[in-house]
């Protein structure tokens, strides 16, 4: 898999200005057609890796409106694999915009009650999947495993330039855990989840020390910017994204990057970041999750 050269996008704002920070975007959102953003870098090596195994087909979990569950798909089509989906909560028809980009790509479906689905990581459930479709090659839900880290690693790896905080949104831990390890502890990460509550630091900590076998110290995860939890919105954040979208022309989705941003601006206006600072705010993508909430 070969990612597209992306750009690194300055933002000029007179809050930038007032409070003597620059804030620019590294456009991971353009790496790839339709598998982009982080989970590109999180399906990289794992393609690889299926294919070194002699694996035909690949198997993983999410929800109706995943971005994972879209982009493997879309990864599949593309590199030669049969592809399942196990998808959280009941078959509802017609498919979602999700879903149905999802099929068109030839994955097959699967469909699991939430208590069922809670219970996805135990060996009865995985044996039970292996009776049913045979030998497959396991990605987790959010493509997030020790594969995954290397690959996004390489998200801060061709960078010409240093920075002193990149910012980026977090779900499974991945794609932060990828970008602490590959900044070796210089500078500051600071990561935004969607989900309530803290747990997400342990949870990265158990990830780095997996991978690398380090306990860095130069990261943290903001929790104050999840308006209500994963997947939920307020007007306050749509109406932020389509003023930063009509001004920038950078799209951002309202699960994850714009929540993030907003995060980012309003750290930026509580003189969070020191002045003269260098902020690389990581595009994650996601942005096929807009249609979700009928943003085009």
């Amino acid at each position: 898999m070969k990612t597209e050269v992306v750009p690194i996008q300055q933002i000029h704002e007179p809050l930038f200005e007032e409070k003597a920070v620059s804030l620019f975007v590294k456009r991971e959102d353009l790496n790839h057609p339709t598998i982009s953003g982080n989970k590109f870098r999180k399906l990289k090596y794992n393609l690889a890796e299926a294919k070194r195994l002699g694996h035909k087909q690949l198997l993983t979990f999410g929800g109706a409106y995943s971005n994972h569950i879209y982009a493997t798909a879309a990864a599949a089509n593309a590199y030669g694999f049969e592809s399942i989906g196990v998808i959280r909560g009941e078959e509802t028809l017609p498919l979602n915009p999700t879903l149905a980009f999802a099929k068109s790509m030839g994955m097959e479906f699967i469909y699991l009650d939430r208590a069922s689905y809670r219970l996805k990581n135990e060996e009865k459930v995985k044996n039970t999947l292996h009776n049913k479709f045979g030998d497959f090659y396991l990605i987790p839900e959010g493509g997030t495993n020790q594969l995954a880290i290397k690959g996004c690693k390489e998200i801060v790896k061709d960078l010409d330039q240093e920075y002193d905080y990149y910012c980026l949104a977090v779900g499974t831990g991945g794609t932060i855990s990828g970008v602490i390890s590959g900044l070796n502890g210089k500078r500051q990460v600071l990561g935004f989840t969607s989900l309530k509550g803290n747990f997400l630091e342990g949870e990265v900590g158990q990830l780095l020390l997996e991978y690398c076998d380090n306990r860095y110290s130069n990261w943290s995860i903001n929790t104050d910017y999840h308006f209500g939890g994963y997947a939920k919105v307020k007007p306050e954040l749509i109406d932020f994204m389509k003023d930063f979208e009509a001004r920038h022309n950078i799209l951002l989705d309202p699960v994850y990057t714009g929540k993030s941003m907003f995060g980012v601006y309003q750290l930026i206006h509580n003189g969070y970041f020191p002045e003269g600072s260098r902020i690389l705010f990581i595009h994650t993508g996601g942005l096929q999750g807009r249609k979700g909430y009928n943003l085009k």
